[in-house]
């Protein structure tokens, strides 16, 4: 069966982001600085504690991420999100009171006319999330 994973890239900040993101979420964080890869000597050297690339692992799923941006720069919007459908009511309490930290709630965590108790924010970081659990 095909996965899809998320892959976010940030402007300096992704080890924190991704560390934001494992005490919201746990898993198993793992982070490859520039300074850590092959490419470090074709990098300026300033970019050596970049992260090239990070990945959070949990059973569920992966979320990975970089400080690797385009040239044309980042351009923060609302095309993409990241849902989390949840196992329990008590996970989707939980995720949404720790990714809520900073950020605005776009819709408040209610019970939807899906049968889902839902709700949609964006995190400190501008990511927007949306996060389910269908409780029926």
């Amino acid at each position: 069966m095909a996965q899809i994973h998320t892959y976010l890239t940030f402007n300096g900040n992704c080890r924190e982001a991704m560390t934001f993101y494992k005490s919201c979420l746990g898993g198993k964080l793992m982070f490859q600085t520039v300074g850590e890869s092959p490419i470090y000597n074709k990098m300026p050297k300033k970019m050596k504690q970049c992260i090239l690339h990070s990945t959070l692992i949990r059973k569920d799923f992966v979320l990975m991420g970089s400080d690797m941006a385009p040239d044309t720069a980042l351009i923060k919007g609302n095309t993409v999100a990241l849902v989390l459908n949840c196992y329990t009511e008590n996970d989707i309490r939980t995720y949404f009171d720790k990714l809520s930290l900073g950020g605005v709630v776009k819709h408040p965590l209610e019970n939807t006319f899906w049968g889902a108790l839902f709700c949609e924010l964006t995190d400190k970081f501008g990511n927007h999330w949306l996060l389910n659990f269908n409780n029926q």
